[in-house]
């Protein structure tokens, strides 16, 4: 009879646990939300961009499947970015200007991006990438923002539509993420723009040229100038 006691007793103290815990998880979720949303009254650097060329050094990132590596072709994309940005009026700071990694890790790496973004406070933050797939059919340039930022979400919306112009027959549309790192941790607008697909041949033929990497560099430039316009900052022209 005690032990059936003892035993109820024991139901009852987990029970009131598992309450407990699954409160205190949805507090902290409220927590975070409230955070991330009042991040969002911080009065940003409305006239800085900061351009985040993916991986380096060590980190290749993807290789073509015409041998060029995913780091090099984001470099130079974000250079000719960062070019016709400033011709506008725009300042920016880039994650790196050289092929280099930023950590002895890759997770070390990923941490010194998002400090930078974070510590500089700009009005969007534009992380470039190339994607990849099996299926080498596969092709177009896709914007992914963070799954609660509406400013994301907006700033994601404009960049797809001007990358939309150099490839009429993509039909790719914005997506939403909760699991990329740096779009979990950082605390500024941010979007990360993949130009295309290394696994497919002619997306890789394009994206070595010079000419392509400025004309998708363009589309970048402009799709940042209509979200800074759109939020009532920074500069007010486009790139001609």
């Amino acid at each position: 009879m005690k032990k059936r006691i003892m035993l109820t007793m024991l139901i009852g103290v987990l029970l009131c646990l598992i309450f407990v815990c699954q409160k205190a998880g949805e507090y902290l979720g409220q927590g975070i939300r409230a955070g991330r949303e009042a991040s969002g009254t911080v009065k940003r650097e409305d006239n800085l961009v900061v351009l985040d060329p993916g991986h380096g050094g060590k980190d290749p990132g993807k290789v073509a499947v015409n041998g060029v590596e995913e780091k090099d072709i984001n470099l130079k994309i974000a250079l000719f970015t960062k070019e016709y940005l400033e011709a506008e009026g725009v300042d920016v700071v880039m994650t790196r200007a050289e092929d280099e990694r930023l950590a002895d890790t890759q997770v070390g790496d990923l941490k010194q991006r998002v400090s930078l973004m974070n510590s500089q406070n700009p009005v969007l933050a534009v992380s470039i990438h190339q994607n990849s797939y099996h299926e080498e059919s596969v092709r177009g340039a896709q914007v992914f923002y963070y799954a609660d930022s509406e400013e994301g979400k907006a700033a994601a919306e404009c960049l797809q539509k001007a990358l939309a112009e150099l490839d009429p027959d993509n039909t790719k549309q914005i997506k939403a993420n909760n699991t990329y790192y740096l779009l979990k941790k950082t605390e500024v607008p941010v979007v990360i723009a993949e130009c295309g697909f290394l696994s497919n041949s002619e997306e890789a033929r394009k994206l070595v040229t010079e000419e392509y990497q400025r004309a998708t560099a363009g589309a970048v430039a402009e799709g940042v100038l209509q979200y800074i316009r759109s939020v009532g900052a920074g500069a007010q022209g486009h790139r001609k």
